[in-house]
């Protein structure tokens, strides 16, 4: 008479066949009776249709070896894989506040929404954030407000030149065609149109998509795409063809960018197509690099030389430059070269690290390159240190959406600011963060035709403006609160952050500010990052300072 089953059978058979092949077990099984019943004609041969996918689907994943957890897992483990591509979904939606900035908070993108699709952008029952916590900042006002008439808040750029440019507060930050779609190109060039503000090409050259009349700054790279010969390098003839035209209104030289700092790129031949090709002056169809350096200027004395070239060819038009900040040597030997040549750029726009980018290695995103509020504060008083803040205006981008934002950062030392996402939000993209995989659900960034045609440009191009026009209409309003009637008058005193539960300071407590000139004479002790670099620095080399290779060297 057999026994029955002891502890060690059950054991044996629970080894044999775990709990986590059950739905493996469940489909094979349900596959077997589907089969008979389509055999003898019974109702239920539809399943069938059921099972077999999915017995197909455990039996690949048996088999496979890719996947160690599809093996251990057959089945069950595409729920984790589904449930794991929509986590961020599940947390944007669901999860996160409205406060939490990851990177932009769900408050940040309903106010760019509301104000670009032109709609009741107030909030009832009082603030949802702590003004007691560490880092909460604000702005103080007025017990005489002031009356704005007219709140296109604007700066010159470039008086020395022949081609001065007035421009708006509130600009589009540089993104290239290639980065997002043509469609949206031309919403953001003709919402710039109707606004009157300026669109930064990013360093993907002018595209078609570019011309819709709206106020351009010709970003040029170091792949000198759009005034490049057939070996990379930059083409003066090529140049002043796309420098001349009159919807080109200032020249930018990108040096590095904040999201990812000294990092230059590859586009693979794959997505080069005849568009990007005749765009970029680049073959069709084969891979194109972007060096980490420019080649036509390798010390800063140089750079100031292709500066004046630049001014000169593009009919005297304003030329700056664009950087992220790292090393304060490379900075002081910049300004150094200014006196020393006695040419300087006509602006500066400054990059802060917590920029975005299409794409870029995690460690770039989250580890290099100052932030936006040291960097503006480095380049605005090492200018103010050597008597040339007044000819070179400064400009500043990263995660910069609200009118606040605004008047924070041009109270810190900026003259005006730039957005690059703000205005992607204002196209209708929903921060999937999915702009490297060329799926952008909202048309925004991709090259995909299916998906970048269904973005309407007419409408997104008024989006566009609305943003810009509503924005500017609030920072008014809170200027006009705090007793003031133009982003000039904006200082330092104006802004007050929190540092404790019981303390708070102004920005001019906060931060240390250099006297005009102060770099000329003596440095102050208290300047820390002056008192270090500034004498180090040299205006014929980027290189590391003597110095500061000889403590490496002993460090190591």
């Amino acid at each position: 008479m057999p026994k029955p089953f002891g502890p060690l059978q059950h054991q044996s058979l629970a080894t044999a066949l775990p709990m986590r092949y059950a739905a493996y077990a469940l489909s094979l099984f349900g596959l077997v009776t589907a089969i008979i019943a389509w055999g003898v004609g019974s109702a239920w041969a539809w399943s069938l249709l059921a099972f077999g996918p999915l017995a197909a689907l455990g039996t690949h994943d048996v088999l496979q070896r890719r996947r160690t957890v599809s093996r251990n897992y057959p089945i069950l483990a595409h729920f984790r894989y589904s449930l794991e591509s929509i986590g961020p979904e599940i947390r944007q939606y669901f999860i996160q506040s409205d406060t939490d900035e990851r990177p932009f908070s769900r408050e940040q993108r309903s106010v760019v929404y509301q104000r670009a699709k032109n709609v009741v952008d107030k909030k009832p029952f009082g603030s949802l954030h702590d003004m007691y916590a560490e880092g909460y900042e604000w702005i103080n006002p007025s017990l005489t407000p002031a009356h704005i008439g007219d709140n296109d808040f604007r700066i010159t750029i470039g008086e020395r030149c022949a081609q001065p440019y007035s421009a708006s507060v509130f600009n589009i930050s540089a993104m290239s065609f290639g980065a997002l779609s043509g469609n949206a190109i031309s919403s953001l060039n003709a919402g710039a149109r109707m606004g009157d503000f300026y669109h930064d090409t990013g360093e993907g050259a002018i595209s078609p998509y570019h011309h819709r009349g709206g106020d351009l700054v010709w970003e040029i790279g170091s792949a000198y795409f759009g005034c490049r010969d057939a070996e990379g390098r930059f083409d003066e003839e090529r140049f002043v063809a796309n420098a001349t035209l009159d919807q080109v209104k200032m020249i930018e030289i990108k040096l590095s960018q904040g999201a990812k700092p000294g990092h230059g790129g590859i586009l693979p031949g794959a997505k080069v197509t005849e568009e990007i090709a005749q765009t970029r002056g680049v073959p069709v169809g084969e891979d194109v690099i972007s060096p980490t350096t420019h080649s036509t200027f390798a010390t800063p004395m140089e750079m100031m030389e292709f500066i004046r070239r630049l001014r000169e060819l593009s009919g005297g038009k304003p030329v700056g430059i664009k950087l992220a900040i790292g090393h304060p040597w490379e900075w002081f030997a910049v300004v150094k070269a200014m006196l020393q040549s006695g040419e300087s750029p006509d602006f500066v726009v400054v990059d802060g690290g917590e920029g975005g980018t299409g794409a870029a290695p995690l460690e770039f995103i989250n580890r290099l390159g100052m932030p936006l509020n040291e960097a503006l504060l480095l380049v605005h008083n090492t200018l103010v240190g050597v008597n040339l803040r007044r000819e070179i205006k400064v400009g500043a981008a990263g995660k910069i959406i609200s009118a606040f934002d605004i008047a924070r950062t041009i109270a810190l030392g900026a003259d005006w600011c730039n957005a690059g996402r703000g205005y992607m939000f204002a196209l209708g993209c929903i921060q999937a963060r999915s702009c490297h995989t060329d799926r952008c659900p909202s048309g925004v960034a991709t090259q995909n035709p299916q998906r970048s045609s269904k973005l309407d440009v007419s409408d997104k191009s008024q989006r566009v403006y609305h943003f810009h026009r509503n924005t500017m209409n609030a920072l008014s309003e809170m200027l006009a609160a705090a007793g003031l009637s133009h982003t000039n008058q904006l200082g330092p005193e104006h802004i007050l952050r929190r540092v404790s539960r019981h303390e708070i300071r102004s920005y001019d407590a906060l931060f240390a500010y250099l006297e005009p000139g102060e770099l000329l004479e003596d440095v102050p002790p208290q300047h820390e990052v002056f008192r270090h670099y500034w004498n180090m620095a040299s205006a014929d080399t980027f290189d590391a300072p003597p110095q500061v290779i000889t403590r490496a060297n002993v460090a190591g």
